[in-house]
């Protein structure tokens, strides 16, 4: 899995293709939720909530990190 690579040209796209393949469902935080999106796993009830990255679509290092530490802490990957 590329991910667990922490690469540094990992895009906002891969990230919703990797918690959609976790079972979520992308959603936004509603009209006053500027770049702030949620995950949501309607199976367990967990969600994740981030920022889009701007300008660039690119995630950054921390928070690739960050959601390393979530998918595993929360048995989503192994």
């Amino acid at each position: 899995m590329r991910f667990r690579t922490l690469p540094r040209d990992f895009t906002f796209d891969e990230v919703v293709t990797l918690f959609q393949g976790c079972g979520f469902t992308l959603e936004n935080k509603g009209a006053t939720s500027g770049s702030r999106v949620k995950f949501f796993n309607e199976r367990d009830q967990n969600a994740y909530i981030m920022h889009k990255p701007h300008p660039s679509n690119i995630i950054k290092g921390y928070m690739m990190r960050d959601i390393l530490n979530y998918l595993l802490k929360n048995n989503y990957i192994e």
